[in-house]
């Protein structure tokens, strides 16, 4: 595995995954001797706290988006990883600014699948949605310089 990470520009991972993989009970500290594997970026997946991003050097944290209710949680994480990769396919680059959209971007989409069971919501889901869930997200997470 960890020559085959060698060879990896981007890992999406959860958090008992990459505390298992670099033996470190810190996030940032296994984030850290996982890019010295090899990937750049890595995307810390943290469930209902949000995500981590990891770029060369810097560090970016997203919380996950606040709702009431949680129908069913099951495919969260896969759903914010396709809604990731999905965004950076559209961006068509891996600038920090990208990078940190697109964890925004996957956690709207996550938050939209666990409203309802399976892929019930994204069935019924369209692109307005979509837009105006990543606008209120921003909003929720935009705060003035001091």
């Amino acid at each position: 595995l960890k020559r085959t990470l060698g060879e990896v520009d981007l890992l999406t991972i959860n958090e008992a995954e990459i505390r298992q993989l670099a033996g470190e009970a810190s996030l940032v500290k296994a984030a850290r001797k996982v890019q010295a594997m090899g990937p750049k970026i890595v995307v810390v997946k943290q469930g209902s706290y949000g995500a981590l991003l990891f770029n060369g050097g810097s560090v970016f944290s997203a919380p996950a988006y606040p709702l009431e209710t949680v129908f069913d949680p099951t495919g969260a994480g896969d759903t914010f990883a396709g809604g990731f990769m999905g965004y950076l396919a559209n961006a068509m680059n891996f600038s920090e600014t990208s990078l940190r959209q697109a964890v925004i971007f996957g956690s709207v989409m996550a938050s939209l699948n666990v409203e309802a069971f399976s892929l019930d919501r994204l069935r019924s889901l369209d692109y307005k949605e979509i837009e105006a869930r990543y606008r209120e997200f921003k909003k929720l997470t935009h705060f003035e310089d001091v």
